[in-house]
């Protein structure tokens, strides 16, 4: 698809410029701020004509001697007039037309009643140089272009994250030996991530269809205000504001968790994963149901693009609240993390490092990073300050997804380390190499495996519900070595070191380190 969506813009508007108005601006929905003026001047041009038609019909009956007949060209309403020179004011559904602009638009009544023509041509004539603003179609050229820009970067985000979580998703599904509360959050987050990632994908997609094709007369302009397509837009429009929404409040989810797990002195039980859902899921209902109320009833237009401000901080003000709820959780964990740093420098020599390390994972994996973008409102800034704004939003909105399943699962030492161990029970029962293994029977080498770990159970809970809170010193990650069972004569290379951790799945020991670990371990 062409970036520059945009023609070069004449010096003068064409003699069906009305219909080649909307055309242009047809180009420009593609994104909500653009979208929005297109639906604007629609809704303006219908009021128009229909404003135009009445007077006309009103006014007919006054009318005396040699006149030309009022009417509603492809530009602007023209009265029933006496012959002479005609001027009307510009016609306001315009989007550059404000409030005290003094521009006409001229026409000619000739001796005999008729309007006059252009030389050679039946065409009528018409001075609409008054009604012209190039400057305004290039602005608009230059700013279809960055959104352009933002979309396609916004997608191949989002597609990155969404295939990554995928996979993120398999893999804590499929390895049981995982399953405990706090990785299920973390599934419930993926899943949150990938329904925001197919949202806005999908609205994007229904929008380009929506907008796509060009109407050749005005009633198949019209029919973009009320059309089965409209329908689809505003569901699709529903859908991804709820979809965000959950992304948002299952953010604030793993910051409640993390908090417990760090300062309560109960640690969460399995049992409250049913409320940790019920935030999760069902909280975003309790104000997105009253948006599309509210948007049916005061703003029911076109696709839903066009944003009223009050009607839009229903959804704003509650996000924007688990937002610095977010937030204040972050800055209490920094501060327990850098209590904890100065008070071990003979460890941590360089602990404003380790804290800076710490406070890089934790934006991403909580969102942090949101508390700017609601401070920066697009009310608040214009311009290209608003570009940028935008494109930093958008990258880490869209990205976000992708670090989180990174950062969560695929660098996740418990999780690297049952990989490991599922792929050498795999190589042990196929492929059947000189080595230690070939001696030992697979049932036996996946008992050995797991040997001073504890079993795997279907049902195991997590470490941190089947513990007391953990004081300073259990904070601090404890590094044993327990691999001499594991260790064949000929296989030094399978010996390793298993790690203490707070959110051990299996309550004892785990391999590598987990999320978690980060605030146990400033050098993670």
């Amino acid at each position: 698809m062409d970036t520059r969506i945009f023609p070069q813009p004449a010096t003068r508007l064409t003699s069906t410029s009305a219909i080649q108005l909307l055309a242009l601006f047809l180009l420009l929905s593609y994104t909500r701020v653009t979208g929005t003026i297109f639906e604007d001047l629609l809704h303006k041009h219908a009021e128009y004509k229909e404003n135009c038609t009445r007077t006309l019909a009103a006014t007919l009956h006054n009318v005396t001697g040699i006149y030309c007949n009022g009417t509603l060209d492809r530009f602007a309403c023209w009265p029933h007039s006496s012959p002479g020179n005609i001027s009307v004011p510009c016609p306001p559904y315009l989007p550059w037309i404000k409030e005290g602009f003094s521009g006409n638009v001229y026409k000619i009544c000739t001796a005999n009643g008729t309007w006059k023509t252009e030389e050679n041509s039946s065409i009528i004539w018409e001075d609409k140089s008054e009604c012209e603003d190039p400057g305004f179609f290039k602005n608009k050229e230059d700013e279809a272009f960055q959104n352009s820009v933002l979309r396609i970067l916004s997608i191949v985000g989002y597609m990155l994250s969404l295939s990554s979580l995928i996979l993120a998703v398999l893999i804590l599904g499929l390895l049981r030996k995982l399953h405990c509360t706090r990785n299920y959050i973390h599934m419930n987050l993926f899943v949150s991530f990938m329904l925001r990632a197919i949202g806005v994908i999908t609205k994007e997609i229904v929008i380009y269809v929506t907008y796509s094709s060009k109407p050749s007369d005005e009633a198949g302009w019209n029919s973009y205000l009320d059309s089965t397509k409209a329908l689809l837009c505003k569901a699709s429009e529903v859908l991804m504001q709820y979809f965000v929404a959950c992304n948002y409040f299952w953010l604030l989810v793993e910051a409640i968790f993390l908090h417990t797990l760090l300062f309560t002195a109960v640690l969460t039980k399995r049992r409250l994963l049913k409320r940790y859902m019920l935030v999760g899921w069902g909280t975003p209902f309790l104000f997105v149901t009253p948006w599309t109320v509210a948007k049916a009833l005061y703003e029911n237009k076109g696709c839903w693009v066009i944003t009223n401000r009050w009607i839009w901080w229903i959804i704003r003000a509650p996000i924007t609240l688990s937002v610095f709820v977010i937030f204040c959780i972050f800055l209490r964990i920094i501060n327990l993390l850098l209590s904890k740093l100065k008070a071990d420098q003979l460890r941590f020599t360089d602990y404003r490092y380790s804290l800076v390390r710490a406070t890089l994972v934790l934006i991403p994996l909580l969102g942090v990073h949101e508390i700017l973008f609601m401070i920066l409102i697009d009310e608040t800034i214009e311009g290209n300050h608003r570009y940028v704004r935008n494109f930093i939003n958008l990258t880490l909105s869209s990205f976000q997804g992708f670090l989180v399943a990174v950062l969560y699962c695929f660098v996740n030492g418990e999780v690297r380390a049952e990989l490991k161990n599922r792929w050498q029970v795999f190589v042990s029962n196929h492929l059947e190499d000189h080595n230690c293994f070939t001696r030992m029977h697979p049932k036996y080498l996946w008992k050995k495996s797991w040997k001073g770990t504890g079993q795997p159970s279907d049902h195991s809970d997590s470490y941190e519900e089947r513990s007391h809170a953990p004081t300073q010193t259990q904070l601090t990650q404890v590094t044993i070595q327990s691999g001499a069972e594991l260790s064949c004569g000929q296989c030094p290379g399978l010996e390793f070191y298993t790690r203490k951790s707070l959110s051990s799945s299996d309550g004892d020991m785990t391999l590598g380190e987990t999320m978690e670990e980060i605030l146990e371990e400033s050098q993670f």
